[in-house]
């Protein structure tokens, strides 16, 4: 599985012209399974990336929430949103090959176990919806952007 983990102030996905998913600071994570995958590795996605007081990226979107009992959904948002064109090969010229990417059956059933693994984690999750044209609009924080790659 791929996830590209951006740390933002806000982040939301429009799907014809309707608002299905929106956070405040948090994180947006592009997601994309690959053929090989399965559902074990979707609990592994959700990495320390937010600094603490001495800027150090050691803290996590359930520290942040703790700090912040007063305000729920303050800070610590998730965005999950599907994309399998993180699984492009461009090796060969400028027209990319999806070989790589799971099939539509396998990486819908993928993402919705993300989007279950994160929900048990982070109830409040927001998600985009798999195999739909969405609008993503986001604030990158820092900016603060990985690149994950898990087998």
């Amino acid at each position: 599985m791929i996830a590209l983990l951006q740390r933002v102030t806000r982040a939301s996905v429009d799907i014809a012209g309707e608002r299905v998913a929106e956070i405040g600071p948090g994180l947006m994570v592009l997601a994309c399974a690959e053929r090989e995958d399965d559902e074990r590795v979707a609990a592994d996605l959700l990495d320390r990336v937010f600094g603490d007081e001495r800027g150090r990226m050691n803290r996590s979107l359930l520290d942040l929430r703790e700090s912040r009992p007063d305000r729920p959904g303050a800070a610590g948002g998730l965005l999950l949103v599907p994309q399998f064109t993180l699984a492009a090969d461009t090796r060969s010229g400028l027209r990319p090959s999806f070989t790589p990417a799971a099939g539509p059956e396998l990486g819908r059933r993928l993402f919705e176990a993300l989007v279950e693994v994160a929900r048990e984690r982070l109830p409040d999750t927001q998600c985009g919806r798999f195999g739909a044209d969405m609008q993503v609009a986001l604030v990158n924080d820092g900016p603060v952007t990985f690149w994950l790659r898990r087998p």
